[in-house]
């Protein structure tokens, strides 16, 4: 068994029409982060998390900037890759858990929702999700965008 670590951050949009991408849903009202795809912090972190576990590089790397076949790609379509990646490498996802880090949107309302979506992307992988604040501090705690940590533990076949 392997295990690795992920981490990412998106800074909220000035463009009051982006839509709120997270933990492979989309959040109606709230305005969402910058990003080349959708911003989906938790499922970011967890594509890294599942790359770093596996030692296959990293969601930059696979997913840069420049390539335009990831513009706007949802955070489900990047970990449906992920995996594709990681089951033609030999492993299989054993389960991840994720921590949203900001003031909004309010993750415990929607957590089996946002969990059941994440573990459907990932084959049906046990998913966690939990979310925090950081009490006024920080980016995140001023409000100004949010981020994720996540952890898999992987397995080779």
């Amino acid at each position: 068994m392997r295990v690795g670590t992920g981490v990412d951050v998106h800074k909220f949009s000035d463009d009051p029409v982006r839509r709120m991408a997270l933990a492979c849903l989309n959040w109606p009202g709230e305005v969402g982060c910058d990003g080349h795809s959708d911003a989906d912090v938790a499922a970011h972190a967890v594509c890294d998390a599942l790359l770093s576990a596996a030692g296959l590089g990293d969601l930059g790397e696979i997913f840069g900037t420049g390539d335009v076949k990831w513009a706007g790609a949802t955070g489900s379509s990047l970990l449906a890759e992920i995996l594709a990646r990681l089951h033609s490498a030999g492993f299989e996802v054993m389960n991840v858990s994720v921590q949203v880090i900001g003031n909004r949107p309010r993750l415990s309302g929607r957590r089996d929702e946002a969990q059941a979506a994440m573990s459907k992307a990932l084959g049906g992988a046990l998913v966690s999700i939990s979310a925090t604040t950081t009490d006024g501090l920080g980016l995140t705690g001023r409000g100004e965008g949010l981020a994720a940590i996540a952890t898999a533990l992987v397995t080779h076949r």
